[in-house]
């Protein structure tokens, strides 16, 4: 081992088995799909890659995929990352008409020498590896920003879908790890706009040793602290998952004390199959997959919101 590195203290009760983590109600569906991609023998890196692509293709939702919430001038454009048990990292951002924009995040971490393509360039890279652009308009999406276009207001809500990204962490039968990201960003942000759901150590963060973390909720808060990272970094000094998760929303909280309407939340899966969650505001929820079967949970939280 590198000098200056050190593994994570044992304080874990011994491996737990497959667990899958995905956040808010349509981690579900994700993790129900990423369940079965691993009872088909499928990798850790497939599940998570297949699982999120499925609300990707959900044109009903509209804070993930190409049914997403457009920015002020009308454009749906996506981010997503994907990291792996080794963590190889590979994303994009700022990119329009793919279906499957955690394909090309998976393609960048596999067939090049970087981690991030953003904008055209990305989008012009997609193309010529292969990747079909799907151009489509939902007409109920179109006709609410226009009409938030007479205003022109934005004001976040907690909970609301202006910022309920999919991101899904798991580790399989094997002890490995894996875990994506991707959304639609937040409703009618300034075009070009890029949250924490694309960048590895905020929206995301993998380390096989130690565990895996991912964020949602307001991207800008999640990106100052390195949230994914911060949280992962707590559980190698010890920290529970559940408390590590908490720690990090403190410090989200010390550095804004006056926040208000702007949500978080942050999940952790340990190495071990361990896991937990913790939101700044109620409300947050997400899916839990093991041998036990699949549940929503809700997840403990900081403050209480009242509308």
């Amino acid at each position: 081992m590198e000098e200056g590195l050190r593994r994570p203290p044992r304080r874990n009760t011994g491996y737990q088995g497959t667990a899958i983590l995905s956040t808010w109600d349509h981690g579900l569906a994700a993790n129900q799909k990423a369940w079965g991609v691993l009872q088909a023998k499928g990798s850790v890196l497939d599940a998570v890659v297949e699982g999120v692509a499925v609300v990707e293709s959900d044109l009903t939702n509209r804070s993930v995929g190409q049914g997403g919430n457009p920015d002020r001038d009308g454009h749906v454009t996506l981010d997503a990352c994907v990291q792996d048990h080794e963590g190889h990292a590979g994303g994009v951002a700022f990119i329009e008409h793919f279906e499957h924009p955690i394909h090309i995040a998976r393609a960048v971490m596999e067939r090049t020498p970087h981690v991030l393509l953003v904008g055209e360039g990305a989008e012009r890279w997609a193309r010529e590896n292969g990747f079909k652009e799907r151009r489509i308009q939902v007409p109920e999406v179109q006709a609410a920003w226009k009409e938030w276009a007479k205003k022109a207001e934005y004001k976040p809500i907690v909970n609301r879908e202006n910022h309920d990204t999919i991101g899904q962490i798991a580790v399989d039968g094997n002890g490995r790890m894996a875990g994506s990201c991707t959304t639609s960003g937040m409703a009618y942000k300034i075009h070009g706009r890029v949250g924490d759901s694309p960048i590895i150590g905020a929206g995301l963060f993998v380390d096989g040793e130690v565990g895996a973390a991912c964020a949602t909720g307001t991207g800008e808060l999640v990106i100052r602290i390195a949230g994914s990272h911060t949280v992962v970094e707590l559980m190698r000094q010890g920290v529970e998952p559940g408390e590590a998760c908490r720690q990090a929303i403190e410090r989200i909280l010390h550095r804004n004390p006056e926040l208000s309407g702007h949500q978080v939340g942050f999940l952790a899966l340990r190495a071990d199959g361990a896991h937990g969650a913790y939101s700044l505001y109620n409300g947050f929820t997400y899916a839990v997959s093991t041998g036990e079967g699949h549940s929503l949970q809700e997840a403990l939280f900081a403050r209480k919101w009242e509308e």
